[in-house]
């Protein structure tokens, strides 16, 4: 599948996002990043938040969580690890540059795996997907909050002429349900336990995919 962002691309744009980041997006996505905390935490256990950014949900887990971090920005992950030693994170076993493609873990280690804003980030979505399945468990959860795009009316067409100029702020506007039931039904070990929509106004969408006992793999 043909990619309209790349890495190269998201490492700048998140450089240049680093210094303000929070406080730019931090109040604007409290609500719908503690929704997806809250559904983390109800499953519990070892938890894998991919694009951690700079660590501004990790204070929500739950003191019985175990969590990684991982992410492509370093400057982000700077950011990270001064909030982990000055608030006094323990439950934070680790934070690491990774590509959200090519997990360095092995399989079903993760309880939960949690990506805020990020499916919209990745070069390569349903890749990104496919390793998010890898490393959750038969049983567990994948917890998704982000930018779902409108399919009709004045919304949806203010977001695809915004698709056209969003790429170089690191993300793309243009984004349909439609791409991630797809891959669920051609992936075979996922299901959908839920999608709902997120604060503020609607614009986000919760959704929780199930990783169910089938071995699955990387869809077509």
């Amino acid at each position: 599948m043909a990619t309209d962002i790349d890495r190269k691309t998201v490492e700048k744009a998140y450089a240049r996002w680093a210094p303000v980041y929070d406080l730019v997006f931090g109040s604007v996505f409290d609500q719908s990043r503690r929704i997806s905390i809250d559904a983390a935490n109800r499953v519990g256990g070892k938890i894998l938040e991919l694009g951690v950014g700079t660590g501004i949900s990790l204070a929500g887990y739950g003191s019985r969580t175990q969590v990684v971090g991982i992410d492509i920005s370093e400057p982000m992950l700077r950011k990270a690890r001064e909030r982990v030693v000055h608030e006094q994170l323990a439950h934070v076993l680790g934070l690491a540059v990774m590509d959200a493609g090519n997990l360095g873990f092995k399989d079903a280690s993760f309880d939960c795996a949690v990506a805020q804003f990020v499916i919209t980030t990745v070069p390569d979505p349903e890749a990104t997907l496919d390793e998010l399945a890898r490393v959750v468990r038969p049983g567990g959860e994948i917890v998704l909050i982000n930018h779902i795009s409108a399919e009709s009316g004045l919304r949806a067409s203010f977001e695809h002429w915004f698709a056209q100029r969003s790429t170089q702020l690191g993300w793309r506007a243009e984004f349909p349900f439609a791409r991630i039931e797809r891959w669920i039904g051609r992936h075979g070990g996922v299901r959908l336990l839920e999608r709902r929509n997120a604060p503020p106004f609607g614009m986000f969408s919760l959704i929780r995919i199930g990783r169910t006992g089938e071995t699955g793999g990387r869809a077509a």
